[in-house]
């Protein structure tokens, strides 16, 4: 039986001992006198970076926000109002959402 070595043991255990689970690849690799070692390399993976949302107004129901990609409009009418009242609120929230995409533009252009 020949004898096995393992490599990068140190930074291992001392990632298990903080409790931390250790995510990488393993392999195994035969050196010129005959011995194998074992490899094991932690992947590198960095942190996922979350974006908050820009509020651009605050609705009487609900928000209009902009994160990186999109325009978000939410809201959220009591059912008890009935439907043609929450019709009516859902098209003034919608022109107020709009107006609110306007002031954002033009607040965006420099004017001389």
């Amino acid at each position: 039986m020949k004898q096995v070595e393992f490599k990068n043991e140190q930074v291992v255990m001392d990632a298990l001992k903080r409790g931390l689970k250790v995510e990488g690849r393993l392999w195994l690799e035969e050196t010129e006198d005959g011995k194998f070692i074992i490899w094991f390399q932690q992947y590198d993976r960095k942190p996922r970076r979350l974006y908050c949302d820009r509020l651009i107004r605050k609705l009487e129901h609900g928000w209009v926000r902009e994160s990186v990609e999109r325009i978000k409009v939410f809201e959220s009418i009591p059912k008890d109002l009935g439907t043609p009242r929450v019709i009516s609120i859902m098209d003034r929230e919608h022109q107020s959402a709009k107006d609110a995409l306007i002031d954002r533009e033009l607040d965006l252009i420099e004017f001389c």
